[in-house]
């Protein structure tokens, strides 16, 4: 496929290795007009030089890939590219990888299959600098989290100010900086403070874990 960039699109690289779900995602991805497929890997190592080549904005990358599986795909790919974003697809049965899955520093986070407009949103969110956790994966993640770690994480939520929590549900939301700036008619910089302040208060590397244990919490 051609990596011309269409002036405007959001580039979107499609890592998939079973070719009738790689077909379906690139023709469904494709019916959204601000949308351009620039690539497709069927592997990790393969995702990772086509980021490198092709520099999409998004990743659409499956957990469960061959030779090198779509965690470790990601995390590689974070390190090089922090600013590209990537949404990751899991099956229903891959529930033991779902924890695994928020430390690889992915923006998104849907199940494999699922609605499409939840797709579409995770994608966006990704090139927004916002996250996406798809309610059925948020469930799965509740599951398996360790019940210390969780209880520790609530009470720590009780140390944020009212509006880090104001932030942190608009994060849940799945809300980017911008958009919650535009809210809550704050400066970017400011939602940028506030979002480092509830992350570090909250001992999380990143925005989907902040959500997580929003939603675990009950707080949404």
């Amino acid at each position: 496929m051609s990596d011309t960039v269409s002036q405007g699109k959001l580039r979107i690289l499609i890592v998939e290795d079973e070719p009738m779900m790689q077909l379906g995602l690139e023709q469904t991805l494709s019916t959204v007009s601000d949308f351009e497929i620039v690539g497709q890997a069927e592997d990790g190592y393969l995702a990772i030089e086509a980021a490198e080549t092709l520099k999409p904005d998004v990743v659409v990358m499956d957990i469960g890939l061959p030779r090198l599986d779509g965690i470790s795909a990601t995390k590689q790919i974070k390190e090089k590219f922090p600013t590209m974003g990537v949404v990751m697809l899991k099956s229903h049965r891959l529930q033991r990888e779902v924890v695994a899955a928020l430390s690889s520093g992915a923006d998104g986070y849907c199940i494999k299959g699922a609605n499409i407009e939840r797709l579409v949103t995770a994608i966006q969110a990704a090139k927004e600098g916002g996250s996406y956790l798809d309610p059925q994966v948020a469930r799965l993640v509740m599951n398996n989290l360790h019940s210390p770690t969780s209880m520790e994480k609530r009470e720590a939520l009780h140390t944020l100010s009212e509006r880090e929590m104001e932030v942190l549900k608009w994060i849940v939301e799945g809300k980017s900086n911008n958009e919650i700036a535009e809210i809550l008619y704050l400066s970017p910089n400011t939602i940028k403070t506030h979002v480092r302040g509830l992350m570090n208060k909250l001992s999380v590397d990143d925005r989907v874990q902040a959500a997580v244990i929003a939603l675990r919490s009950g707080l949404v």
